[in-house]
Order: C-alpha cells, then sequence, then structure tokens
C-alpha cells in the first residue's frame, strides 16, 4: 500500500486509515469522509491528537454528500509545493458524489494525490476505476458460506435464497450483497454491461435511504438473472 491516487477497497476501514496515516513521511494528509465513517473511526479518540500533518473533515450528514465533494474540490485547488494526499472515505459513494469528482480526478492540480477508501468494488463507477487502479485489501475474517450459487442462478433459488433471507435487516444485508455483486463480477457467468454496474451502487444507497432488505436483496437477484449468460 502506498500514498498514491487510487482507489482501495477493504473490509476494515478503520485499519486501512490508520495503515495509510502510518505511510506519511512529508506529505500533509487531509481526510474528508462522512458522518458515518466519522462516527465509528473517532469512537474512543476523542481526546486523542490528530498526528502530525493529518487533517480530519467529518461531514453532516450519514452518506458522503455533494458538501463533501466541496470540500474536496476546495482543499484541491488551494496552492501548495507541499505533496497532499486527499482520502476520501465513506461506506458507499453515490453515483452523482463520483461523477461531480470526475473532473478533478482526471486533472488533478499539482501535487494532489486522491485516494478512494470504501468497502466495495461494486460501488465505484467505471469511470472512476477507468481512471484509477483499483486495490482490494484481503479482509482478516474468513468469509462465510454464501449459501447461494451464482453460477447457476435459477428463479427458483433466487426465491429459496430471498425466503431464507426474509428476516435479515439491513445491517447484515449490506455485506451479503456486497458478497453476491464480489461473486457475480469476478464469475464469468453474467453479461456485466454498466447499466448493471450501476444497479450495484444504487442498491447500496437504496437499503441506506430505508428500503426493505428483502426487496433490495430480490432486485439485485432478479437482476442478475436477467444478464445472465445463456
Amino acid at each position: 500500500m502506498t500514498l498514491t491516487s487510487q482507489v482501495l477497497i477493504s473490509t476494515d476501514l478503520k485499519q486501512t486509515l490508520t495503515e495509510l496515516e502510518a505511510l506519511r513521511e512529508h506529505e500533509q494528509i487531509i481526510e474528508i469522509y462522512s458522518d458515518r465513517f466519522a462516527t465509528k473511526f473517532l469512537e474512543g479518540k476523542e481526546n486523542e491528537i490528530c498526528p502530525p500533518k493529518v487533517q480530519r473533515i467529518a461531514g453532516e450528514k450519514a452518506s458522503f454528500t455533494l458538501s463533501e465533494v466541496k470540500k474536496v474540490i476546495e482543499k484541491a485547488y488551494l496552492a501548495s509545493e507541499e505533496k497532499t494526499v486527499i482520502i476520501l472515505i465513506a461506506d458507499q459513494f453515490s453515483k452523482e458524489v463520483q461523477n461531480a469528482l470526475l473532473k478533478v480526478i482526471e486533472e488533478p492540480p499539482k501535487n494532489k494525490i486522491f485516494i478512494f477508501l470504501t468497502e466495495s468494488k461494486s460501488a465505484i463507477l467505471p469511470t472512476i476505476k477507468s481512471r484509477l487502479p483499483v486495490s482490494l485489501l484481503s479482509g482478516k475474517r474468513e468469509e462465510e458460506a454464501l449459501g447461494l450459487d451464482i453460477n447457476h442462478l435459477s428463479l427458483a433459488l433466487v426465491y429459496e435464497f430471498v425466503q431464507t433471507h426474509k428476516r435479515t435487516d439491513a445491517k447484515a444485508m449490506k455485506p451479503l450483497l456486497e458478497r453476491i455483486s464480489k461473486e457475480a463480477i469476478y464469475g464469468e457467468g453474467y453479461n456485466l454491461d454498466e447499466q448493471t454496474l450501476t444497479v450495484f451502487s444504487n442498491i447500496f444507497i437504496a437499503l441506506d435511504m430505508g428500503s426493505p432488505p428483502q426487496f433490495v436483496l430480490n432486485t439485485l437477484l432478479l437482476k442478475l438473472l436477467a444478464r445472465k449468460k445463456r
């Protein structure tokens, strides 16, 4: 892991951010994150002094919003001869947020480095992936069996799986949706176009907005079924 422009996908955002801070030599680090992540990351650290040349900026809302985008752009265009690493951290980044950041990512100001740190590769738009290298960091915990054969998906399996998870809450549903999306992306059984990848991103937004977890799960699986190679 290095302090270069990139997308980092991690199952442990707190640990990864701590490791990124430890890599700092002469660079300035500016961390901008959603309020939800700030609550998790700063828990128990309220009285700690921020490391030298590390600035932390928490958003006012649970998700990363266009207000945080404005802060990113403001920091990016501050003239400085010092190398500045701007780290954007959130569980998910919406399509609107990523599109708003696209220009500054494409044409970064002098001495500015951008790092996206998030949990799901499927939540990052292809336009961002085409401009920044993507690294998946291994989680420390072994994943449990998914209980669904993604490569041999059928309508009957979709119904059975949704019924199995009819009592799964939103918090437990999120990693499940990520597993399904990841296996579909890395597998060879689906014709995944940009529209489908956008659906992957939107399902997490829908979950955060309060959509019933079972409805979101069903939507994802039916979309995959429609894109299955024949």
